[in-house]
């Protein structure tokens, strides 16, 4: 069964850095792209970054791109996700998911989700 372990939220200061974690099993993890999301409260999930299976291209919004860097360690079954220069409204529930499309050229499609780890900037 797919399963999907976030680590490494917490509360920090606006400006501040993390690197949330999380680790995949069920599947053949380096044949599908990883994704990030967040949830803010009262907000729809919205799409942060993605990787390519191969760990070559990265995707992200623009809300973020600049400060946040995904990467995954295949031999690891881990997808990581630095968030630096961290902003108050990168408050939300960060979530990893799986790619749908085995060796997608570009993940846009996912299936899976992880429970989240919550991600708080204070001003």
């Amino acid at each position: 069964q797919v399963h999907l372990v976030e680590s490494g939220g917490g509360l920090v200061q606006a400006g501040a850095s993390l690197r949330l974690s999380c680790v995949a099993s069920g599947f053949i993890f380096s044949n599908y792209g990883m994704g990030w999301f967040r949830q803010a409260p009262g907000a729809e999930r919205e799409f942060v970054a993605s990787v390519k299976w191969s760990g070559a291209n990265t995707y992200y919004s623009d809300s973020v791109k600049g400060r946040f860097t995904i990467s995954r360690d295949n031999a690891k079954n881990t997808v990581y996700l630095q968030m630096n220069d961290l902003k108050p409204e990168d408050t939300a529930v960060y979530s990893c998911a799986k790619g749908e499309v085995v060796f997608s050229r570009r993940p846009q499609k996912f299936d899976y989700w992880g429970q989240g780890t919550q991600v708080s900037v204070s001003s």
